[in-house]
């Protein structure tokens, strides 16, 4: 008869690793960027190599400042390198962005033990950090070439009631002022479906935000609520910052709360606040409920009891 071995859990095994679901994350950032370059100009590249670089250097730093395993090849570091860098105009001067890395990678994640310790997204701090550090730079846009009269001079977020129907391509394939990841709706659904298709995410986080976002700006009362949903970081945020493994919840349930509040919230700042940082904001309130919300939506082990 053979012996009962009895382990601790995780029993189901995978050879899929970290450095492998973030490989997958920076391919599925890439037409964003390409897209970016191509609209904003080479210099977007400047500034997500920069960061990228920055993210990593301080991460190695802290490490062996710590005298602890280097853990900068599994490629976490880049990941959030990129994605401060997408959230910054591609004018931001190079030496702020730094400052917003070092933030989300010192401050955020390696103060707080590293990956998977971490309570809220580093890049989002990152990218909130320096919108109220640098207003000026994170609110001066570039407006590309090309661009309809209504997004020639302001984003589509300030300009949403002069907006129609007829500006939709324009809205999807980024033609418009903005941060460096956030105005080519097109390339970052891109990356989403391959995310999906990679099964890096489960699309209930994304849909179920971009969904409430589009039902609360109705209940609201906001303009053009559907052309809203391809302005700002809606699409950037509900694709790659949402649905970051440590800052969002575990179970499907939990991940559709966490959608629908990120919804709520993001509709209400945009149309009660009139603040560009709707996503952001949104975002960083509800990691902080994550831990009630798993709580909560956990199943109850067979023959459990309910703490009273």
């Amino acid at each position: 008869m053979d012996r009962l071995i009895v382990s601790s859990s995780p029993h189901i095994r995978s050879a899929r690793t970290t450095q492998k679901i973030m490989l997958d994350v920076i391919i599925a950032l890439l037409p964003a960027l390409v897209a970016s370059a191509i609209i904003f100009g080479p210099r977007t590249l400047l500034l997500a190599g920069v960061s990228a670089a920055a993210c990593v250097a301080c991460e190695a730093a802290w490490e062996k400042f710590r005298k602890q395993p280097c853990t900068v090849s599994d490629l976490s570091a880049v990941v959030t390198g990129l994605l401060i860098a997408f959230n910054v105009p591609s004018g931001m001067p190079v030496w702020e962005l730094v400052i917003g890395d070092m933030v989300a990678i010192l401050i955020v994640k390696m103060l707080f033990g590293g990956l998977g310790c971490n309570f809220i997204n580093p890049a989002m701090v990152g990218r909130t950090v320096l919108f109220l550090s640098f207003t000026a730079d994170m609110t001066n846009y570039t407006i590309p070439k090309g661009a309809v009269d209504a997004l020639s001079s302001a984003t589509p977020l300030a300009v949403m009631g002069e907006l129609s129907w007829s500006d939709f391509p324009e809205l999807l394939l980024g033609v418009h002022g903005g941060v460096m990841g956030e105005t080519c709706a097109l390339a970052l659904i891109a990356g989403g479906i391959y995310l999906v298709i990679r099964r890096v995410i489960k699309p209930i986080i994304p849909i179920s935000y971009i969904c409430s976002t589009l039902l609360f700006s109705w209940i609201f009362g906001g303009e053009q609520p559907v052309l809203s949903l391809f302005a700002g970081g809606l699409m950037l945020g509900a694709i790659f910052m949402a649905t970051d493994y440590v800052t969002s919840p575990y179970t499907n349930k939990g991940k559709l709360i966490f959608g629908i509040g990120c919804g709520l919230l993001t509709a209400a700042i945009r149309i009660f606040s009139n603040s560009a940082g709707g996503v952001s904001f949104s975002i960083l309130l509800m990691n902080l409920l994550v831990p009630y919300i798993n709580g909560i939506t956990m199943p109850k082990p067979l023959g459990g009891v309910s703490e009273k």
